[in-house]
């Protein structure tokens, strides 16, 4: 066997890749904590150190995780039941989407009445339930008004609805089903198509007609790794072209003059000789294209290093890798505390050591919570596995091992 065959034996574990599991870990951890703003510990998490966030992350690896999960169904006909299963799964997001959204107005609204916290009424886009009570309970269950902070699992069920058609037209041929993503993700941002909002004005705050293209990035990637290949294969100008792309961004984002340099003197130039705005600044509604590049060259770099295996088996990854065995009641549950820190916190203001305690009081909660369902339902974290690289034939990928 040659020694590239061994690298790529290495990248397939007969069972659960560990892998996946602790990076939707390390992104929910970072999403519970950017979502209760305005605490000092939100400057250490992902975003501060990148273009792109957890955002990005999830949807790149929710991506992965349908084309684990689902692409074997669309083999062969009759392909109506891996349709109606994941149709199923995006069913399932909505009703939770729509039960995190009541409980949150329902935090907020016994915040109000009973301990006379007004101020989260006035934030979170809850206010045109005042200004316009009709319209805006059409528009909750519409998903065409949607809370601060509770925007991702409407696009996330978007694009499970469009999956089927992806998966059938692209299983066997993906690139041009890839090519096609990033016409409509330029289309989208060059003419600011989105999906509408209701009553306000203006689109979803995920545009999914832009977000589309990371998580077609993720879905065959998936369906590669299925198949014990890589959508892109491993090569080292690749490798060292996005690692230092990594590199130089977290210079960018943490010494203020590197980041002015950047940003007057290299982005400014290009959009001034008519580069139009998705392009080279940081929308992320239109998932502009430094956050979309700065994502892929991350995960690109983090499959290919063979010490990020090593430390997902170890104990040090292992509360990550409990919460990623359990992503979407970890997200949920995660949110609706997130909803209760940022009624208390209306209240006592910003406290380090407070923040500290209800932080890791709701990290301690999502882990028993995940600890639960783990001895629940044991099968489900025993199936085996078999993972392949995501754009690495020598490294498996960051990404989920089913659907989240």
């Amino acid at each position: 066997m040659s020694s590239a065959d061994a690298r790529r034996a290495a990248a397939w574990p007969s069972g659960r890749d560990q892998r996946l599991d602790m990076f939707r870990g390390l992104a929910l951890v970072a999403i519970f904590i950017d979502h209760a703003p305005g605490t000092v510990y939100e400057n250490w998490t992902s975003r501060n150190f990148g273009f792109s966030d957890a955002a990005e992350a999830f949807v790149l690896m929710s991506g992965i995780a349908a084309g684990l999960a689902y692409s074997p169904q669309f083999r062969v006909a009759p392909f109506w039941p891996g349709v109606a299963r994941i149709w199923a799964r995006a069913r399932t997001l909505y009703l939770v989407h729509i039960t995190t959204t009541v409980m949150a107005l329902a935090i907020f609204a016994a915040a109000a009445l009973w301990f006379g916290i007004t101020a989260p009424l006035s934030t979170n886009n809850i206010s045109p339930l005042f200004t316009q009570p009709l319209a805006t309970i059409i528009g909750l269950p519409l998903l065409t008004h949607q809370l601060g902070y509770f925007n991702i699992l409407p696009l996330y069920l978007m694009l499970l609805l469009i999956t089927p058609a992806l998966l059938l037209v692209g299983r066997k041929h993906p690139w041009p089903v890839i090519f096609g993503s990033i016409l409509v993700w330029a289309l989208s941002g060059q003419f600011h198509l989105n999906l509408p909002n209701y009553p306000l004005p203006g689109g979803w705050f995920f545009n999914p007609l832009a977000w589309q293209l990371i998580f077609v990035v993720g879905l065959f990637s998936g369906v590669a790794m299925r198949e014990k290949r890589a959508l892109v294969p491993y090569d080292n100008g690749l490798f060292i072209a996005a690692a230092v792309m990594v590199i130089v961004v977290v210079f960018w984002m943490k010494l203020d003059w590197l980041g002015a340099f950047g940003r007057d003197r290299l982005l400014a130039p290009i959009s001034h000789l008519g580069f139009p705005d998705y392009f080279v600044w940081f929308d992320k509604t239109s998932l502009a294209l430094p956050r979309l590049l700065h994502a892929l060259a991350l995960a690109y770099v983090l499959s290919s290093l063979p010490v990020v295996g090593r430390i997902a088996e170890g104990p040090i990854a292992a509360p990550l890798t409990l919460l990623g065995r359990h992503g979407l009641p970890v997200f949920a549950v995660g949110s609706v505390l997130d909803m209760v820190l940022q009624a208390i916190k209306a209240a006592i203001g910003q406290s380090p050591f407070y923040d500290a305690v209800m932080l890791l009081g709701g990290i301690l909660i999502l882990l028993l919570l995940s600890e639960l369902l783990d001895h629940s339902k044991p099968g489900r974290i025993q199936a085996p596995l078999a993972a392949a690289p995501l754009v690495n034939s020598a490294q498996a990928d960051l990404a989920v091992g089913r659907a989240a």
